[in-house]
C-alpha cells in the first residue's frame, strides 16, 4: 500500500492511512500492510500546518503498490479549477499499474478527478467542497452527503474521521470485521460507521447539562436479537420519544431503527464471518427475525446474499 502526500498535504489525514493499516494483524500478530508514504519527486512536502516532511519513497512505490491512498492537499493548483495534473504527478500517475485500488480521503477526490478515474462514477468529497466538486468536474456523480463511496477498485471519502471510516472500511473488506475491530480497537476509534451515513453538516453538539443516549445505545447493543421499539429505547432513556429521537440523530447521526439495523447487519456480518452457524440462527441472533429478512438487508446495503457473503470469506481464509 502506496500513500501518496502531495505538496500541501494535511497532516492529520496524511496520518490515517499509516495508523489504521498498520494496526490491521493477523491472528498471529502478524501485520497485513505494508504501508509506504510516497511523494511523486521522492523529495519532502509541505504540510498544512507549517512545517515539512521528508520522505524515504519516491514514486517507484506506487509501482509496486496494490492499493494507492492519496491524503488532501492544500494546494490543488489548477485541479481545483477543473486543471489536469500538474507533469509531476501525471508521471507518478504512469507508474501505477492497471487494477491498482485509488482511494481519495477528502478533496484528494479532486486529484482522482483529474485524472479522469472518477468520470462516470459515484464518488464523495468534503460537504463544503461537494457543489464546487460537482460543479468542476460534471461528469463525476456526486453524492455530498455520505461519508465514503466504494466503487470497487475506486473508492473516496468524505473529511478527517471519514478517512478513519474508509481505511476501516478497506480493512474489513480485505480482512473481515474482526480483524477491522480489533484495528479500530487499538487505535480507539469506533469501529463500524457506514458509508451512507450522513455527513455531520451543521449539527449542533448537544448541551453538556443533557442527557446522552450513550446508555442506551450500549443497552440496545446488548439486546439485539430482541425485537426492540423505539419506546422502549427511550423510556431506558427516560426520555419521551420526540425527545429520544431527535437527541439520538443528534449524537449517532442517524435514526434510532437506522442505527439498529446498522448494529445488527454488522453483528450478522461478523457471525457469517466467524461461525458456521445456519443463516436462519444468525438471522435470529441478529435481531433480523427470519432469514429472508436478513437476506433483504444484505442485498440492500452489500448487494450480496449471506450464503454468497459467508463464502466469500471462507475463499479469503483459505487462500
Amino acid at each position: 500500500m502506496a500513500v501518496l502526500a502531495l505538496d500541501g498535504v494535511v497532516s492529520f489525514e496524511l496520518g490515517i492511512p499509516s495508523r489504521i493499516f498498520d494496526s490491521a494483524q493477523g491472528p498471529d500478530g502478524e501485520r497485513l500492510y505494508e504501508v509506504t508514504v510516497c511523494t511523486a519527486d521522492g523529495r519532502p512536502v509541505r504540510t498544512e500546518a507549517g512545517f515539512s516532511v521528508a520522505v524515504d519513497h519516491g514514486p517507484e512505490a506506487l509501482a509496486t503498490a496494490d492499493t494507492v491512498v492519496i491524503p488532501p492537499t492544500h494546494d490543488l493548483g489548477a485541479m481545483a479549477q477543473g486543471g489536469p495534473l500538474p507533469e509531476p504527478l501525471v508521471r507518478a500517475f504512469e507508474r501505477i499499474r492497471p487494477g491498482t485500488r485509488m482511494v481519495s480521503i477528502c478533496t484528494a477526490s479532486y486529484v482522482l478527478a483529474a485524472a479522469g478515474l472518477l468520470d462516470g462514477r459515484p464518488a464523495t468529497t468534503h460537504w463544503c467542497d461537494a457543489a464546487a466538486f460537482a460543479r468542476t468536474f460534471p461528469r463525476v456523480e456526486v453524492d455530498p452527503g455520505v461519508l465514503f463511496v466504494d466503487d470497487g477498485d475506486v473508492l473516496t471519502s468524505a473529511g478527517a474521521a471519514a478517512g478513519i471510516d474508509l481505511c476501516l472500511h478497506l480493512v474489513r473488506r480485505d480482512h473481515g470485521s474482526a480483524v477491522a475491530n480489533r484495528a479500530a480497537r487499538h487505535c480507539v476509534v469506533p469501529p463500524y460507521r457506514d458509508g451512507g451515513q450522513a455527513q455531520y453538516i451543521e449539527r449542533q453538539v448537544p448541551e453538556p447539562t443533557l442527557a446522552s443516549t450513550t446508555a442506551t445505545r450500549e443497552w440496545a447493543l446488548g439486546r439485539l436479537q430482541e425485537p426492540l421499539s423505539l419506546g422502549e429505547m427511550a423510556a431506558h432513556a427516560r426520555m419521551s420519544l420526540r425527545t429520544f429521537t431527535r437527541r439520538f440523530r443528534e449524537e449517532a447521526g442517524m435514526t434510532p431503527g437506522n442505527w439498529l439495523t446498522a448494529q445488527r447487519l454488522e453483528l450478522a456480518r461478523q457471525l457469517l464471518e466467524s461461525s458456521d452457524l445456519p443463516v436462519d440462527l444468525v438471522a435470529h441472533r441478529a435481531g433480523f427475525g427470519t432469514a429472508n429478512s436478513l437476506r433483504q438487508h444484505m442485498r440492500s446495503v452489500l448487494g450480496v446474499s449471506p450464503v454468497a457473503y459467508r463464502r466469500t470469506f471462507q475463499v479469503a481464509a483459505r487462500s
